[in-house]
């Protein structure tokens, strides 16, 4: 991901122009996976709404995320429509199908297939690019110093899965962090350096398309389940169609929050930045929280959609409310990485979402979906009329 101006030219890098890097067809098939990896998680939440399995999705959720967020660097830089760097998209891919098909019993039997195919993503991925690059490529000292950290996270991925119980869950957790921390340090390792930000010359437009089209691929996962839940149903009753809208508009909002009104804005925001690099992380990292509240407020669909008429447990009261306040949370980062503030009506919106938890007792599931619903829709409203608002003003002001 380090380039400077000096940098050879290669021949699987992208040709720039000057214009936006359009998301290749090769890019799109390879998203594809993780349209399965995100149901995986979302069912492997369903059944594990507890402390242990809220964190054991988490882990498994960055593992996820991370094999993405790292190949979407290399398309950024090297051309998926070279036949070397599409195979490695396509051995990726099969990868990738593995490890998500293994998530159900990823901290059971099949905890070696998981680390396996994700192992095999991270560091077979990052070996071939700086194989490819040769030694001496402006490219190759970046990739080196990630090799370094992405192999200090598989030994730690590997004594988890010959490990049981919470020293697995312990040792997966420093792996993680090995990987997710490590690029906000300049993947610095000792003899080697530490990479500068400055240096990671993204194409930011494309960068940032990649992170919107993930967020497409999670919010259509939650339509699908939402479309199953119905029509597996036994009955078309008045609860059930009920439920169905309320959890297609807490979705629609979400989209709203996220493409009606700031999207195009962050592409010109990563694109004009002095240091594309430097945004280019935030987005990464921010869109983990973003995605991670899509994938719970999923579950909370789930549940309404299944048991319209009960009472909330406290774990399906804290999921319908959790999602969409982390949903918000990120959405809120977003916005100010975006424009410099947070919007008042995300904090507001996440303080509502928290009130309701202890009220849900009183309401049934299906009554507690159409309130959250009806929060995002609000701050969506909100949101929107302030964006109209600010760009009135923009206008006038230029006029």
């Amino acid at each position: 991901m380090t380039a400077s101006s000096s940098a050879t030219q290669h021949p699987l890098l992208r040709h720039r122009d000057g214009h936006h890097a359009r998301v290749t067809f090769e890019e799109l098939f390879f998203d594809l996976i993780y349209v399965f990896a995100v149901t995986q998680l979302s069912h492997q939440l369903l059944h594990g709404l507890s402390p242990l399995g809220v964190l054991q999705t988490l882990v498994l959720w960055f593992a996820v995320w991370l094999g993405w967020q790292y190949t979407c660097w290399v398309t950024n830089w090297f051309d998926p429509e070279t036949p070397r760097i599409r195979t490695l998209l396509f051995g990726l891919m099969l990868a990738a199908l593995v490890m998500a098909a293994a998530i159900p019993e990823a901290f059971g039997e099949r905890a070696w297939v998981f680390v396996l195919a994700y192992v095999a993503i991270q560091v077979g991925r990052t070996a071939y690019i700086l194989i490819e690059l040769g030694p001496n490529h402006a490219l190759s000292a970046n990739y080196r110093r990630m090799l370094g950290w992405v192999s200090i996270a598989a030994v730690f991925w590997v004594a988890g899965a010959m490990a049981d119980g919470g020293w697995r869950i312990g040792l997966w957790v420093v792996a993680v962090l090995c990987e997710y921390v490590s690029p906000m340090f300049g993947f610095a390792l000792p003899g080697l350096g530490r990479s500068r930000t400055q240096d990671w010359t993204i194409e930011g437009g494309h960068l940032a398309e990649r992170c919107q089209l993930f967020v497409i691929v999670a919010l259509g996962e939650t339509l699908l389940a939402t479309g199953a839940t119905l029509a597996g149903a036994e009955a078309w009753n008045a609860p059930m169609l009920s439920a169905m809208l309320a959890t297609f508009l807490g979705t629609l909002a979400m989209w709203w929050l996220y493409f009606g009104i700031s999207s195009k804005d962050a592409s010109q925001r990563i694109t004009a930045s002095d240091d594309p690099g430097r945004i280019g992380s935030y987005f990464h990292y921010i869109h983990a929280v973003l995605i991670a509240g899509i994938i719970a407020s999923a579950v909370g669909n789930d549940l309404v959609l299944a048991h319209p008429h009960d009472l909330p447990k406290l774990a399906y009261a804290l999921v319908l409310s959790a999602g969409p306040m982390i949903y918000l949370l990120g959405s809120a980062v977003y916005k100010k990485v975006v424009y410099g503030r947070v919007p008042p009506s995300h904090l507001v919106g996440m303080a509502v979402l928290a009130a309701l938890v202890p009220l849900a007792s009183a309401w049934s599931l299906l009554t507690l979906g159409w309130l959250t619903s009806a929060v995002m829709l609000a701050i969506g409203v909100w949101d929107g009329l302030l964006y109209r608002r600010d760009r009135s003003q923009a206008v006038a002001s230029h006029g």
